[in-house]
């Protein structure tokens, strides 16, 4: 009871005008949501534990949701079970239950000490599995984190040779590249076991039947197409899958998709653009132009019956008022995931921005604010660029531009989890609309362009790296 009176409290608190500092606010309240959860789970409610993990997911975002939207009570368990019967998904949410002996300004930042993990089946079934993470892995290589799950998904996407910012609340880490298959393939077997393997026996048995992920924390970074079982087989191989911040957020989204007219067939697809200066970089050299982005562009726009707008032409005031009216947007262009206004404050503004061609009016860097902003009445914006699924990890998920995007009004994103390479994505890209004008839906279609694309390039790094984030249909 006490648990409860006080996340009434806070939500009471919460302030609902400036979304980056209701983000801040609502990760010093995250510790409450999970101390209840733990209570439940001991006492084996495991649906109100759900009901009290949703509470505590992306709250800010679905608070701007629902402002288009009228008022909606908090999400209960007979709605999460009417959501995968709709949807006839397989909702699969993680919560990750710190050790509660770390802290940070008030938020907690501990090593992960267990994973709670439900699956609810489109029959409404609901199932429960707990992963302990303090016992000692023997089967770990001598030279692994331990019981670090961040250190665990780190190595993983470095051993597939990517290379970046490993970014949480506290700090951003830089990583190398060291490609290593034969210890890709032994982080991917981890990461499997932990977060695939129990809960097998209730997962589809049809590739094509939806898989949605409810991730939260560093396991919004992993990537869950590439994870392997001990046969060696991927995830991808038996399951078609989406991710999405919230449970709830599905219901938010497809309801607001009901309320209002159903987009043409205008398909919006720009690529390359005159690359512009990054401000406060230290570099006055523009960002790299990307001519195998212009090459995709093109043959996409050929498969949806349009013009690829580059170059010159791809200005911010050409683009925008095709962007409100189109119902595909694909952007094939650099996006820059930890990108903020020189003169923004680092605290209230939002991470990542997109490459355009600026213009005396316009630096040419699409922010997430500026996504934000935009009035989108798209079914699908496809993000073909590096990083784009990234951004700050808070209690809100992963603030980027896949999260401005559903904001804006998309019902769905595809973005992309590292610098992902040219020649491969031009090739999983056309693949990709292919398979959905042949009357694919986006899960099952981004599964069969993964497939296919690795016939070629078997390297995950090459066709994993993607990911459908809101409305999976």
């Amino acid at each position: 009871g006490y648990l409860r009176d006080a996340i009434a409290t806070l939500d009471r608190l919460r302030p609902t005008t400036i979304d980056s500092y209701n983000i801040s606010v609502f990760d010093t309240q995250v510790y409450t949501y999970n101390l209840l959860q733990q209570v439940l789970v001991a006492q084996g409610n495991y649906g109100a534990a759900l009901e009290v993990a949703e509470q505590g997911r992306a709250r800010p975002l679905g608070d701007l949701l629902s402002a288009q939207l009228p008022p909606a009570q908090p999400i209960a368990l007979p709605q999460i079970r009417q959501i995968a019967q709709q949807h006839q998904a397989t909702l699969v949410e993680y919560t990750l239950i710190p050790d509660d002996r770390f802290r940070v300004q008030g938020k907690q930042q501990g090593t992960v000490a267990e994973i709670y993990i439900w699956v609810v089946q489109p029959t409404g079934e609901l199932h429960f599995r707990q992963v302990d993470l303090t016992t000692p892995d023997d089967s770990a290589p001598p030279d692994s984190a331990g019981g670090n799950l961040e250190a665990w998904v780190r190595q993983g996407r470095q051993a597939l040779g990517w290379s970046g910012l490993f970014r949480n609340q506290a700090s951003a880490l830089p990583v190398a590249p060291t490609r290593s298959p034969g210890r890709a393939r032994v982080e991917l077997q981890r990461l499997y076991q932990l977060l695939i393997e129990p809960i097998t026996p209730w997962l589809p048995d049809d590739p094509d039947a939806l898989v949605m992920i409810i991730p939260q924390g560093s396991l919004f970074l992993v990537p869950f197409a590439a994870l392997q079982d001990p046969q060696q087989h991927f995830l991808i191989d038996h399951h078609s899958l989406a991710f999405s911040p919230a449970i709830g957020l599905l219901d938010l989204v497809a309801s607001r998709r009901q309320q209002r007219p159903a987009p043409g067939t205008q398909a919006v697809v720009m690529g390359n653009p005159i690359m512009p200066v990054v401000p406060g970089s230290g570099s006055p050299d523009p960002l790299v132009p990307l001519p195998g982005a212009e090459a995709e562009a093109v043959a996409i726009a050929a498969l949806l019956n349009t013009q690829a707008i580059t170059g010159p032409a791809a200005t911010l005031s050409h683009l925008q008022p095709q962007f409100n009216q189109a119902a595909t947007i694909h952007l094939a262009t650099h996006g820059l995931l930890d990108y903020r206004p020189p003169d923004a404050n680092p605290g209230l503004s939002l991470p990542g921005a997109i490459a355009l061609t600026p213009e005396p009016s316009f630096n040419g860097l699409l922010t997430a604010a500026d996504l934000a902003n935009l009035s989108l009445q798209a079914d699908l914006v496809v993000l073909s660029a590096c990083d784009t699924g990234l951004g700050d990890i808070t209690g809100d998920g992963v603030v980027g531009l896949s999260r401005s995007l559903l904001v804006a009004g998309a019902n769905s994103t595809v973005v992309s989890l590292w610098a992902v390479p040219d020649r491969a994505t031009a090739d999983l890209m056309e693949r990709f609309y292919q398979a959905l004008s042949q009357g694919e839906a986006k899960a099952p279609a981004l599964r069969q362009a993964m497939l296919a694309t690795r016939e070629s390039y078997p390297n995950p790094l090459d066709w994993a790296g993607f990911s459908l984030v809101g409305l999976p249909d």
